[in-house]
């Protein structure tokens, strides 16, 4: 059984009462964010390896290769290409010293080949707003056969009714599914 600290405990008749214990000293915000960086670094999370990646590995071995994982100590790091594996074999001694100099704790480096997948590249805003079907600027006015309300004339080509009588339509079930 554990004994409370002396500044916890309060003498009461016979007995103690522990009282709270004394909140924590307030620190700057800024010596939080480095306390979360050193404790990234010392368990080997992928967080801070990742923000320090382009210095650690250098301008030239930084765009090609990454890292991937980090198991019990062995940090994995992929390679674009084949030669970038090479140049990453050569400069293991001195990318293992860079990540322990950092703080990071790595044991040892394993290099692997990596085919990164190609991220689609998406619109800007813009664009989607620019042909977006509810712009009337763009596509005009018209009138809902639903309802007869007044309606963008992009809704009434994409959907054959208004963006309301749409939603009306989406929240309701088909029949079939209702009489089954």
């Amino acid at each position: 059984m554990a004994i409370a600290p002396d500044q916890q405990r309060k003498r009461l008749g016979r007995g103690e009462v522990l009282q709270e214990a004394p909140p924590a000293p307030v620190t700057a915000l800024c010596n939080c964010l480095e306390s979360i960086k050193r404790d990234w670094k010392r368990q080997g999370s992928m967080a801070g390896l990742w923000q320090e990646w382009p210095r650690l590995a250098g301008p030239l071995l930084a765009p090609h290769c990454r890292p991937l994982n980090v198991r019990q100590g062995v940090l994995i790091i992929g390679a674009s290409h084949p030669q970038w594996r090479q140049a990453l074999l050569y400069n293991r001694p001195q990318l293992l010293a860079a990540l322990r100099a950092a703080g990071h704790d790595i044991k040892d480096l394993r290099i692997q080949q990596h085919h990164p997948g190609s991220t689609p590249k998406l619109e800007s805003e813009a664009s989607i707003w620019a042909r977006h079907p509810s712009r009337i600027d763009v596509h005009g006015m018209a009138a809902c056969q639903a309802c007869g309300s007044p309606a963008p004339a992009g809704e009434m080509a994409l959907w054959g009714r208004c963006g309301f009588c749409r939603r009306l339509q989406l929240a309701d079930p088909p029949q079939s599914e209702t009489n089954a």
